[in-house]
Parts: structure tokens; C-alpha cells; sequence
């Protein structure tokens, strides 16, 4: 067999089990899922997940990267703007990762899960997530913070994917109506955008 088709049908498996682990991770939670469920759901024999990767976190940590190739690239989309006194440059970064929470939200929560039970995991996620922290740190840079730009970074991340997460899974606050992605979007972007680049408020009477 050529090489060529060799390493195109090993891609073609490592995406399948890649996919199969979505769906099962999906089902029954990360915590929960074996590997072996996940050469079922792939249709593959079981030793085949090894050839791939060594164990169920060695997966989990390239459905990471493949998300944060895919963060990567949405960099260079149109209306991508550092400058965040612009509203619409923060209006593009949380409608951006509003998106991206709701397509990739089953790996985003078995990240979660991964990392309230393995230390090693929770570090080795936090390394290879700091750059893109970082990166959003230095567009807040030079702005009037209530704190240090990546403190600040870290508020902004942490706030979306918690509001996402909430109301994508249904946990929200009963409205008694469906918060539309619009308006959930429009919500967090004037909240961020007032927090960080906002007029601070006035003392309080009384206080210096």
C-alpha cells in the first residue's frame, strides 16, 4: 500500500474516532465514557483507538488543539478588531465565541470535566490556553481597567463561557421566552464593553 494512502486512511480514522468521541461524550458525559465506547460509536475494533492516541485525555487534548486551531483562524476573519473602546470590536469577539461555544460545547464541557478530576489535565489545558488569554489581554492593554489586563482577560473569558454555557444548556433563568443569540450577544457585549472600556462610575457620596 502506498504511503500516501496509508497516512489518509490513518487521518480518516483518527477523525472518525475524533467524532465518535463528540457523540458519545455528548451521551454520556466525559467522565463516564470508555474508550471502548468510542470505538463502537466509531465502528472500529477497539485496539485501533491505541495506534491514534495513548489514552481517553491524550484525545480529549486534540479535540483541544483542534479548537484552538480553529480560534486561530477566526482571527483573520472579517470585523476582527484589537482596539476594545470600539464597541464593535468587542460586539465581534463574543458573538464570535458565542458561536463557537454552541458548535463545540459537548468538547468545551468534557474539558471541564477532565479537569475537575485530574490536576494534570487542568495544567496542561491552562498551558495551552494562556497564548490566546494573552493575546486578549493585549487588547485590553492601555484601556482604563478596573485591574491588570490579564485579570481582566481572564473576568472576560470566564463570564462568556459560563453565560454560554448557562443558556445553551437550557439553565438560564425562566423569561418565559427563548433568549435569542441576538440578544444574548448584544447583553453580554454591552456589559463587557461598559466593564472594560466604560466610563468608571462616580464615588459614591461620602467617599473619596
Amino acid at each position: 500500500m502506498a504511503v500516501g494512502v496509508r497516512k489518509r486512511q490513518a487521518a480518516e480514522t483518527e477523525a472518525e474516532l475524533k467524532a465518535a468521541a463528540v457523540r458519545v461524550f455528548g451521551r454520556l458525559g466525559y467522565l463516564n465514557a470508555k474508550i471502548t465506547d468510542i470505538t463502537a460509536e466509531a465502528g472500529r475494533a477497539a485496539g485501533s483507538f491505541y495506534t491514534h492516541f495513548a489514552n481517553k485525555e491524550a484525545l480529549l487534548e486534540a479535540l483541544l488543539a483542534d479548537l484552538m486551531a480553529e480560534g486561530d483562524a477566526s482571527a483573520v476573519l472579517p470585523g476582527h478588531g484589537d482596539d476594545f473602546r470600539d464597541r464593535a470590536a468587542v460586539r465581534w469577539h463574543v458573538a464570535v465565541y458565542w458561536e463557537f461555544y454552541r458548535r463545540h460545547r459537548t468538547v468545551v464541557v468534557a474539558l471541564q470535566q477532565a479537569a475537575t478530576v485530574d490536576e494534570s489535565f487542568a495544567r496542561r489545558s491552562q498551558e495551552l490556553l494562556e497564548p490566546d488569554l494573552r493575546h486578549l489581554a493585549d487588547h485590553l492593554r492601555g484601556l482604563d481597567l478596573p485591574g491588570d489586563p490579564l485579570v481582566v482577560a481572564s473576568m472576560f473569558t470566564t463570564l462568556l463561557s459560563t453565560f454560554a454555557d448557562r443558556w445553551l444548556s437550557g439553565h438560564g433563568p425562566q423569561l418565559g421566552r427563548e433568549l435569542s443569540d441576538a440578544e444574548a450577544i448584544e447583553t453580554l457585549t454591552s456589559f463587557l464593553h461598559a466593564g472594560i472600556g466604560g466610563e468608571r462610575p462616580a464615588s459614591r457620596p461620602g467617599r473619596n
